[in-house]
């Protein structure tokens, strides 16, 4: 299993450079810091992830974040000039949350299909995290990728039994998957806190782990790009530099 994989590093940044990836998409691109001081560096942003995405192979993601995003500067800059009121408005609402919403979640599945749980374990116990959160984090990096296998599995049972979109029981459909989705849901976290408690994550000792975590190349050119871009805002931001 995923949980006891371990050896040399299987992806090309540290897990606590990809948790500062995140910590910087979510606080300059969802939560707009810096305002109109951080745009250039804010467009950086929404295209890291794609390029981390592009060098670990997550071709399908990769795929359907250029699609998203070409299409939405592609609205935001050909469309909307030529639309008034609601049109406008509407274009303007689905471009937002389009680039607002979609790196910190491309950035997130990058995160979390990319790190193991021994791995980001070790990883917050470098950074001597306490347990009460390291817990609940461990438990959710393989919560999510199992809900959407127990998903997948779902909707190709109520498919051979024709529950979808287009089918003849289509308004069965939301029943039929919502709730085997929500019972399985409860179940798989139940399943998950058990195997982390097994363990030995709520122990007073300190555990061991073999994973091989540590800072190389690629961590220091993104320390150095996140750094820059965060020193380039501040400047900005002083009226040091002026925006073109």
């Amino acid at each position: 299993m995923e949980i006891l994989q371990s050896g040399t590093k299987k992806s090309l940044l540290d897990p606590r450079t990809k948790l500062l990836l995140l910590t910087f998409v979510s606080v300059f691109v969802l939560g707009n810091a810096g305002g109109d001081a951080a745009a250039e560096f804010r467009v950086a942003l929404n295209y890291l992830p794609l390029l981390l995405l592009l060098c670990s192979r997550r071709w399908g993601a990769f795929a359907y974040g250029v699609f998203l995003y070409t299409a939405a500067y592609a609205l935001a800059c050909l469309a909307m000039p030529q639309c008034t009121g609601f049109l406008n408005f509407l274009l303007l609402a689905m471009c937002g949350i389009v680039l607002r919403f979609l790196p910190g979640i491309l950035t997130g599945m990058y995160v979390v299909s990319t790190t193991t749980v021994s791995e980001f374990i070790a990883a917050m116990e470098r950074m001597h995290v306490p347990q009460t959160i390291t817990i609940p984090l461990a438990v959710m990096f393989r919560f999510f990728p199992t809900v959407l296998e127990e998903a997948a599995s779902i909707n190709k049972a109520m498919t051979m039994r024709d529950i979808q979109f287009g089918g003849r029981k289509a308004f069965q459909m939301l029943e039929y998957r919502l709730i085997p989705m929500m019972t399985c849901s409860v179940k798989i976290g139940q399943e998950l806190s058990a195997a982390a408690l097994t363990r030995g994550l709520g122990g007073p000792d300190k555990r061991t782990n073999i994973c091989k975590i540590g800072f190389g190349v690629w961590d220091a050119l993104t320390f150095i790009a996140l750094g820059g871009g965060l020193l380039f805002v501040i400047l900005r931001a002083c009226g040091i530099l002026h925006m073109a």
